[in-house]
C-alpha cells in the first residue's frame, strides 16, 4: 500500500493517477455490483468460502445455495453464481450474494417470461396478509388468496414448499412487485382438459368423479375438467330431504351420464340409474286396498314416508294418520325408525308414488259409534264448548257431537235456551245422524219430548178464526199464544187493514187478540196469523147483511146498524 502511495504522490497528473490504480487493483474496480462466478474453497460454520478472482475471498451462508425448505448439498470446488456487494469489509473479505445474484437472474428470466407470455417456476413458502409468499427462482412474488385455485381451498399445507407453475399477472421491477396466479394455470389446463373430455362424452356413460359443490337442488360433480349436476332427485330411488344428507363436498362418486347437450355442454348426471329400479316387477305388490307392514324413514310438515317392501317408500299425508288427532305435527304421531302398518290408498306408478294411511288400519271411531249407537238413541254426554250456532257434546272419550241451535227447543227462543246451559253440564240427547265419512254427529234436545206442532194441523186449519194471547212484541211482528202451547205469529202487514194502525207497539203483552189463520209453517213450528185477514172478512159480513154500496147507505152507516142490532141483542 506504501508502494501505491508513494507512487500517487510522484504522480502529476490525473491520467497518471487513473492508470496507476487501474494497474494495482487490476480489473476489481469494475466487479462491484455485478454478478461472478465464485469457486467453493472452503465450508465451515454454516458458511461456503467462495474465490472470486479477487485479492480478497468471500463467504455466502450455506442456506442461500439451496432451495428453500431443502438441505444444501455444495461440495469444495462447486462453481456458484454470486452478486458482489464491496470489494471488501472491515474484516478485509469480499462482501457476495447469492440472493441477489439470483434475483437479478430470476428478473431477467421474468421479462423474458412476460414478453413471450410463458409460465414460470416458483415455490409458495409463506403466507403473508390476503395471500402468499411465493419464490420465483430469487424473486419473490405475491400469490392473492384468490388466485391459489379455482375453487377455495381451506388447507394450502399441501401446495407449500413444492415446485408448480405460475402465472405473471403483473411485475413492477422498480417497486419489487410481483404478482403471480397459480388459478390461472389450472383454468388453462382445465379448459384443455375440458375439451378433450366433452369430446368423449356420451350419455348412458358411467364415470368416475367428485362431488365439487352441493346446493339445495342437487350437487355439482367434477368429472375431471367439466362438472355436471347431480339433481337430488336423481341421487337415490328413496326420497332425499337435501342433497347434504348423503353427500360431502370431496366425496368420490360412480355417476351415470342421463342427459348430455353438446351445443350448451350441459350434462346431467345420476347415481340411482346404477341401481335396480325397485319398482321394476313389483306393480302387482301394491293394490289399493293392502295392508302392508312399513318403516318411517323420514318426518315433514305434511306427513311421514314410509318405506316398504323392496325400498319403494309411500306417503302418509298428515290428514291420513289419524282420526282423532287433527291439528297436530306428525312427529307428535309417529317417529323415524318405527315400524307401522299402512293400508294402500292411491297408487301412481307412472309417478311412483304410493299414498298410505294409518288410521285406515284402525276402526274408523264415527262407524264405531254408529254400530253401537244407531240413529235414534238416547245418549248422555257432557257439553264441551258452547258456540254463537250451538253446544260441542262428549259422546265418547275420543267423539264429540253438535247439537245446533234449531235442535234447542220446538218452540222457545233459543237466544235466551242456551243461557241455560254451561260448559261441563251433563245432558240427554238423542242420535239424530252420524257421517262416518264426514265424521260428523248430530245430536238433539227437543227431540226428546214430542212436537206439539205436529197435530196443530188437526186444530188450527187454513181460515179458522182463533184467540190468542200477545207473548212477543218485537219489531215486525208480535207472538201469540195458543191453545196446546202452540204459537202464532203475526207480521207488521197483518196486524190491520189501516197502515196506520199496523204498529206492534199499540198492542201490550198479555192482552187478547183475534185473527185469522194463514198457514201452518212446520219449519218454525209456528201459526201464520192475520188480523187484517180477519177485519176484511167480518166488513164482508157486515156488508152481505145489511146492505151494499148500491143501496146509496155509506159503509159508516152500515156498521152503525150493524153494531147498534148487536147492542141490542
Amino acid at each position: 500500500m506504501n508502494q501505491l502511495t508513494n507512487s500517487l504522490l510522484n504522480t502529476t497528473s490525473t491520467e497518471s493517477f487513473s492508470s496507476l490504480l487501474e494497474e494495482f487493483m487490476g480489473d476489481s474496480v469494475s466487479l462491484e455490483g455485478k454478478i461472478v462466478k465464485g469457486t467453493v474453497v472452503s465450508i465451515y460454520n454454516n458458511f461456503a468460502v467462495l474465490d472470486v478472482g479477487m485479492k480478497s475471498e468471500g463467504r455466502v451462508p450455506l442456506k442461500e445455495l439451496s432451495p428453500r425448505g431443502i438441505e444444501s448439498d455444495v461440495k469444495i470446488g462447486d462453481q456458484i453464481d454470486v452478486y458482489i456487494e464491496r470489494l471488501e469489509d472491515k474484516n478485509g473479505e469480499a462482501v457476495l450474494s447469492v440472493e441477489k445474484a439470483k434475483r437479478e437472474a430470476a428478473w431477467m428470466e421474468l421479462e423474458t417470461a412476460q414478453k413471450e407470455g410463458t409460465l414460470i417456476n416458483g415455490i409458495i413458502f409463506g403466507k403473508v396478509k390476503g395471500g402468499f409468499a411465493v419464490d420465483l427462482n430469487g424473486a419473490i412474488a405475491f400469490l392473492p388468496g384468490s388466485q391459489v385455485d379455482i375453487r377455495p381451498i381451506r388447507d394450502i399445507t399441501p401446495l407449500m414448499n413444492i415446485a408448480q407453475p405460475f402465472k405473471l399477472l403483473k411485475m413492477d421491477k422498480q417497486r419489487s412487485n410481483i404478482v403471480v396466479s397459480r388459478r390461472a394455470v389450472l383454468e388453462e389446463t382445465r379448459a384443455e382438459a375440458r375439451t378433450e373430455i366433452v369430446s368423449q362424452l356420451e350419455e348412458n356413460q358411467v364415470m368416475e368423479g367428485m362431488v365439487k359443490n352441493i346446493t339445495d337442488y342437487g350437487a355439482f360433480i367434477d368429472l375431471g375438467g367439466v362438472d355436471g349436476l347431480l339433481h337430488v332427485t336423481d341421487i337415490s330411488w328413496r326420497r332425499i330431504n337435501h342433497p347434504g344428507d348423503v353427500l360431502k363436498v370431496g366425496d368420490s362418486v360412480k355417476v351415470v351420464i342421463i342427459r348430455f347437450n353438446k351445443e350448451t355442454q350441459r350434462i346431467s348426471l345420476g347415481m340411482k340409474q346404477l341401481e335396480e329400479d325397485p319398482w321394476k316387477g313389483k306393480e302387482d305388490l301394491f293394490q289399493i286396498g293392502s295392508k302392508l307392514k312399513g318403516t318411517i324413514t323420514s318426518i315433514t310438515d305434511y306427513g311421514a314416508f314410509v318405506e316398504l317392501q323392496g325400498n319403494v317408500e309411500g306417503l302418509i299425508y298428515v290428514t291420513e294418520m289419524s282420526w282423532i288427532k287433527k291439528n297436530v305435527h306428525p312427529s307428535k304421531i309417529v317417529e323415524v325408525g318405527q315400524e307401522v302398518d299402512v293400508v294402500i290408498l292411491e297408487v301412481d306408478s307412472t309417478k311412483r308414488r304410493i299414498s298410505l294411511g294409518l288410521k285406515q288400519c284402525t276402526e274408523n271411531p264415527w262407524k264405531e259409534f254408529l254400530d253401537k249407537h244407531p240413529v235414534g238413541s238416547v245418549i248422555e254426554g257432557s257439553i264441551k264448548n258452547i258456540t254463537e250456532f250451538g253446544l260441542f257434546v262428549g259422546v265418547t272419550d275420543m267423539l264429540d257431537g253438535m247439537i245446533h241451535l234449531s235442535d234447542l227447543a220446538w218452540d222457545s227462543n233459543t237466544d235466551d235456551l242456551i243461557k241455560q246451559f254451561s260448559k261441563g253440564m251433563n245432558i240427554q240427547v238423542k242420535v239424530l245422524d252420524v257421517d262416518p265419512d264426514k265424521e260428523r254427529i248430530s245430536l238433539g234436545i227437543k227431540q226428546l219430548t214430542e212436537n206439539k206442532f205436529d197435530k196443530a194441523d188437526q186444530n188450527f186449519k187454513k181460515g179458522d178464526s182463533v184467540t190468542g194471547t200477545v207473548s212477543v212484541i218485537g219489531d215486525k211482528f208480535i207472538e201469540v199464544s195458543l191453545e196446546d202451547g202452540i204459537v202464532g205469529i203475526i207480521k207488521k202487514a197483518d196486524l190491520s187493514r189501516d197502515r196506520d194502525l199496523q204498529r206492534p207497539d199499540r198492542f201490550a203483552v198479555g192482552e187478547k187478540v183475534d185473527s185469522k189463520v194463514l198457514n201452518l209453517d212446520k219449519s218454525s213450528n209456528k201459526v201464520n196469523l192475520s188480523i187484517k185477514a180477519l177485519e176484511v172478512e167480518e166488513e164482508k159480513k157486515v156488508l152481505a147483511e145489511y146492505g151494499s154500496s148500491d143501496s146509496g147507505a155509506s159503509l159508516g152507516d152500515i156498521l152503525g146498524a150493524a153494531m147498534k142490532k148487536k147492542s141490542d141483542q
